[in-house]
């Protein structure tokens, strides 16, 4: 006789318990099964994206972020999330950008105004590509006398 399979309630449920006790790799196992279940559900994706960002997995926690961003584009803290995922991933210039929605959307939270603060100025200058230098025009050549 096969066990039931665990609710996604039930598996959202244990995965926060493997966050809390820093099991985070154990977490995104578990959390993954409750994404599959319920891809679009909000808790399961953001809990997700801890788990992922925790356990080292910066790429993947950045694309999670983004997934819940498609949700709720109003969401402060994926807005956070993804600022630190891409931080994390050396692009620090769309990270300050994310960090600073963050601070927009609520002002009050010193976690995302401590956040953009650490990552410091941004040079966009220095991060864009420099153009080309320009060929120095050449003298023209006088024309041999006939």
């Amino acid at each position: 006789m096969q066990e039931p399979s665990e609710s996604v309630y039930e598996l959202l449920r244990r995965g926060h318990a493997l966050l809390e006790a820093r099991h985070h790799a154990q977490a995104a196992v578990v959390l993954e099964r409750a994404d599959r279940l319920e891809p679009n559900k909000a808790s399961i994706i953001e809990a997700l994206g801890r788990a992922y960002f925790n356990s080292g997995q910066h790429q993947r926690s950045r694309e999670t972020f983004e997934r819940l961003l498609v949700l709720d584009p109003s969401a402060d803290y994926a807005h956070y999330a993804l600022g630190q995922s891409l931080k994390q991933l050396g692009r620090r210039e769309e990270a300050a950008t994310h960090l600073r929605l963050a601070v927009a959307l609520s002002p009050d939270t010193a976690l995302y105004r401590d956040a953009l603060a650490r990552l410091g100025p941004i040079d966009a200058d220095a991060a864009a590509p420099k153009p080309a230098a320009k060929a120095k025009p050449r003298k023209p050549r006088p024309k041999p006398a006939p």
